[in-house]
């Protein structure tokens, strides 16, 4: 049987490479107006927009840092795979696809639980309450259809 995947990763509208352009043009944009400030006798909106960028380029940089953080879920004929991918960490989870329990998110925060006798993931983190609920079905579904046709006489 054909294995299936799922990736699931932060709705992003900036790449890391165009965020890094956008704060370019906005630090030179800003040291310009402090500059011309600066020139007229205001010295202090140069400390400001220095301040400013910093505290911009923090926050853009936070936001980089988190912004290919995904999960992939891999089911085959032997094993379920779950990689966790955050931050450049990568964590692997090999579940038993025929002992694999999926525990439904119970309130509207909670993610997806995919449980075995001796491990626990949770998946879903960057989906809305429905597409957890819709993917929850999903895997339950293949695992399902896993287990029959993996049954022999």
């Amino acid at each position: 049987m054909a294995s299936r995947e799922w990736i699931l990763r932060r709705n992003c509208s900036i790449s890391p490479r165009q965020l890094v352009a956008v704060y370019v043009a906005l630090c030179m944009t800003s040291l310009l107006i402090a500059t011309v400030f600066a020139l007229r006798g205001a010295w202090y909106i140069l400390g400001f927009a220095i301040l400013e960028m910093l505290a911009v380029g923090t926050a853009f940089f936070l936001y980089a840092r988190h912004a290919n953080d995904r999960e992939r879920i891999e089911l085959a004929d032997d094993c379920l795979l779950v990689e966790l991918i955050q931050v450049e960490r990568i964590r692997q989870f090999r579940l038993d696809p025929r002992s694999t329990r999926v525990a439904s998110p119970e309130s509207r925060h909670a993610l997806i639980s995919l449980e075995t006798r001796d491990c626990k993931v949770e998946v879903g983190r960057f989906l809305t309450e429905w597409r957890r609920r819709e993917l929850a079905r999903e895997l339950r579904s293949e695992l399902a259809s896993r287990k029959i046709t993996g049954f022999q006489f």
